[in-house]
């Protein structure tokens, strides 16, 4: 895509629509000088400089990549306009993108009914989603993965609700014993299931916990900000392929939490969050006096914690959608490219003396360390710094992330490795660009000369 074309054909578009309303002059307090503006803008591109290259396959850090140009124009051309989608009167064009983007994201998770919107975070559609369990099961706490997103247990402290981390097994996913073990006690009223841990990309079998809460009166909601969008490639053919029992589990789950941000190719903030049954919509009901009065439909600020959302983000959804819908064939080639990256990476790793797998990559993280004699906790923690730092300086910089493990998660995978400290750090690599399939081999050698120097 041309991106400078058509981002000049959405200026043209919105100038023509507003040009039917008839000519104003602008107020004189929003004129800039030009050359101000001009000074400005050095200075703004100058310190944008500062980030690192998100857009690069080089970048092998944390959970970020640029928007699709589709979203790019998207968000853009909508935002010259502003809408605001709490309500029809603020956004009514974008609402009607939101739902049709939202249905989509239903439909891909097997949902036959649905309540849902957009938010600005997985953090929000996570408040969201145990807010509405809490209000279903009042005085009753939220089990969760140890290894889940940290956003739960802050989440369970906002609604005054207790939290209960359940042990993972030597994979990271929910201990199923674990959990039937607090279950039994009653004092729990809702599951948190995790597709796509942010650490290592870990999926909880949810397919094993139907059948809790069937037995135990659970509500389950499924945490996949991150890893999501990979239910397309459940049960799919080729070395992508994912088992197809947790992803299928989700679509009798309760509610189920996805970032766009992430792997649906958005700008931030763009979450989403999802209820099977639309009655839930009862817990949100409220009344404006100055906002709602075009429409006697149900507003999607009246089914949303949050007030003001920017219709923007919704257009932005909406129209990648229109080119790269989620389907298999959409959206779902893209995370395939990032999961063979994954899987490649990690057999070159299995291949080396100088690197180790600390487990097989479930989707598109890898996590791996230095190979250290004699192999300790603490050296392998010292290894895995250095080469982080030394992987960001010089003129061929590769960019990395670590990731804490403690000493039992550590020692349950590579019980060779002495354990004379609490944890250590491990190299993580997200390769969720899908220019990474073709750039594994070179991010393999970068660090495994750093490993060795």
């Amino acid at each position: 895509m041309d991106l400078q074309h058509w981002l000049g054909r959405a200026n043209d578009a919105i100038q023509q629509w507003a040009d039917t309303f008839g000519p104003y002059e602008q107020h004189p307090s929003l004129v800039v000088d030009e050359d101000r503006f001009a000074a400005a803008f050095e200075e703004l591109t100058g310190r944008l400089k500062e980030n690192y290259p998100f857009f690069h396959p080089r970048y092998a850090g944390q959970m970020l990549k640029p928007p699709h140009p589709a979203a790019v124009v998207g968000h853009l051309t909508t935002m010259l306009i502003n809408p605001n989608n709490h309500a029809l009167d603020g956004g009514p064009a974008t609402a009607r993108m939101e739902r049709e983007a939202v249905a989509q994201l239903a439909a891909m998770f097997g949902y036959d009914t649905h309540l849902g919107h957009l938010t600005t975070s997985g953090t929000i559609a996570n408040l969201e989603a145990l807010f509405v369990a809490r209000e279903l099961h009042p005085g009753r706490g939220i089990a969760y993965s140890a290894d889940a997103h940290y956003t739960h247990g802050r989440m369970c402290h906002v609604l005054g609700m207790k939290g209960y981390p359940i042990p993972v097994d030597d994979r990271g996913r929910i201990s199923i014993d674990a959990l039937e073990d607090i279950l039994r006690t009653g004092e729990v009223g809702t599951v948190v299931l995790t597709a796509g841990t942010t650490g290592l990309g870990a999926v909880d079998p949810v397919h094993s916990a139907l059948a809790l809460r069937d037995r135990y009166g659970v509500r389950l909601h499924v945490d996949a900000a991150y890893g999501g969008f990979f239910t397309l490639l459940a049960g799919a053919d080729g070395p992508e392929g994912l088992p197809a029992q947790p992803w299928r589990a989700i679509a009798p789950c309760d509610s189920i939490v996805v970032d766009p941000h992430k792997h649906g190719l958005q700008p931030y903030g763009c979450g989403a969050v999802l209820f099977r049954d639309p009655e839930v919509g009862r817990f949100y009901l409220h009344d404006s006096p100055y906002t709602y009065f075009t429409s006697s439909e149900l507003h999607l600020g009246e089914i949303s914690l949050e007030c003001s959302r920017a219709g923007a983000s919704a257009a932005a959804l909406w129209l990648t959608f229109q080119v790269l819908p989620p389907t298999p064939d959409g959206l779902g080639r893209v995370l395939g490219a990032g999961r063979r990256a994954a899987l490649r990476w990690a057999d070159l790793i299995s291949a080396s003396d100088a690197l180790e797998l600390y487990q097989q990559p479930e989707l598109d993280i890898v996590g791996y360390f230095p190979s250290v004699e004699p192999a300790t906790l603490s050296g392998v923690d010292a290894a895995s710094a250095r080469v982080l730092a030394d992987g960001m300086a010089g003129t061929d910089p590769v960019f990395l992330s670590t990731l804490k493990a403690d000493r039992d998660a550590f020692t349950a995978r590579h019980p060779k490795v002495t354990a004379d400290a609490d944890g250590a750090r491990i190299l993580r690599s997200v390769l969720m660009k899908p220019e990474s399939e073709d750039h594994v081999q070179r991010l393999h050698d970068q660090v495994t000369r750093l490993a060795r120097s």
